[in-house]
């Protein structure tokens, strides 16, 4: 590898719901990634970009996903130029002077090529989206190694950061299951020492967004930065454009609650109950099936199988990532977060029907949950990594 690297430079690349990320990768061996230069660049910093842009209705993207017939509205063409844009500029911004190897990874339902967007939750549709930003690299002679293969799951390449970058904390399990909270959330499992894509298990396990709670709210609501937000707007009673404006995010959240404002406490409560439902949901459905405790919010979606391959193995590990990693390792050594959501799990865990006691000690330690099974990821930019790395291997 280190004499193709001499004529390329690998790039990684991750799009959110609001800003690009992107950086050069770089390894000393084939199994240990690291980020040697970042650049970022928020949406809303293009002048172009639309801040009131409202999403066509999921209703109506799924029916055109599903029958790959996209009647994309002019406002989703100009806001999916600016995305573009902050795509380009985020390499412009790196200063490469060879051509590179890209891998990139986008929020949202990939086209049947997967080389566009072809529906997401609170952005524009970009079909054509690698066609685009491929132009937009040749004008400003940004010479590609060879076209970009596909856009990646975020959620994958989270999981794929984890496994092959410095200190990720997949690297020495066997079966982990990553939950990363940023705009929105990203699963991630390893399982019998391989990285499983939730695409490709969907038959039988569901990811965040799709689970429902028995409010019929989704699950990505407690475990995004954006939930968060959203959860606090309605206990506060503040409006979301309100708080922002305010920089009122998460973390500033989390510090209200610290000094006992009643509605950050209500969402702390909220944040810990649910994230342990998942979490628990995780550990049962892997060890013994889904068990239909929850919805699922597309009412078209198969019911989930009780059987699948993994059955009787047990995570090792929880894995809290990206924002929702950082507030968590944050609420360490207060009374909010970190300790009630393992008490939570701890008692959830010790009631199950579905798991038996073999299970469950191997889970405990001293009447609490074992050391290190919940770990918060210091790798803020996992998703990038994946992205250069599965750039390498595609």
């Amino acid at each position: 590898m280190n004499s193709k690297e001499k004529e390329y430079i690998i790039i990684g690349i991750d799009g959110g719901g609001s800003k690009v990320s992107a950086g050069i990768i770089e390894s000393k061996d084939i199994s240990t990634f690291t980020i040697k230069s970042l650049s970022q660049q928020y949406y809303n910093e293009r002048s172009e970009f639309n801040s009131d842009f409202s999403p066509v209705s999921m209703d109506i993207q799924l029916n055109e996903y599903n029958t790959e017939d996209y009647n994309v509205t002019n406002d989703e063409v100009l806001q999916g130029n600016a995305i573009i844009e902050s795509f380009h500029n985020s390499i412009i911004n790196l200063n490469i002077d060879k051509p590179i190897l890209m891998g990139i990874g986008m929020v949202g339902l990939k086209t049947k090529d997967l080389r566009g967007i072809g529906a997401i939750a609170n952005g524009p549709r970009i079909p054509n989206f690698c066609i685009q930003l491929e132009d937009a690299f040749h004008k400003s002679n940004i010479h590609l190694h060879k076209p970009i293969q596909y856009i990646g799951s975020d959620a994958d390449n989270c999981g794929i950061g984890e496994e092959y970058g410095k200190d990720g904390l997949f690297k020495d399990i066997q079966n982990g299951y990553y939950i990363g909270g940023g705009t929105g959330t990203a699963d991630a499992l390893k399982l019998k020492n391989e990285l499983i894509p939730f695409d490709s298990i969907s038959s039988w396990i569901a990811k965040s967004w799709e689970i429902l709670n028995e409010n019929n709210i989704s699950m990505e609501q407690y475990t995004s930065l954006k939930g968060i937000q959203s959860i606090y707007s309605n206990y506060s009673e503040i409006p979301i454009n309100e708080l922002c404006n305010e920089s009122i995010y998460a973390n500033e959240i989390f510090s209200r609650a610290l000094k006992n404002e009643q509605a950050a406490l209500l969402t702390c409560a909220d944040i810990t109950k649910y994230m342990s439902t998942l979490i628990v949901e995780r550990v049962e459905t892997i060890f013994s099936g889904w068990q239909n405790k929850f919805g699922l919010l597309n009412p078209k979606h198969s019911l989930l199988i009780n059987n699948h391959p993994y059955k009787n193995n047990l995570l090792e590990r929880i894995i809290i990532g990206q924002g929702l990693g950082k507030l968590f390792h944050l609420s360490k050594n207060t009374p909010l977060l970190w300790d009630p959501l393992h008490n939570n799990i701890y008692d959830m865990i010790q009631k199950s029907r579905v798991l038996p006691s073999e299970a469950k000690k191997f889970l405990f330690e001293n009447g609490t949950l074992k050391k290190g099974f919940i770990m918060t990821s210091n790798l803020d930019n996992s998703a990038l990594l994946g992205a250069g790395v599965t750039a390498i291997y595609s």
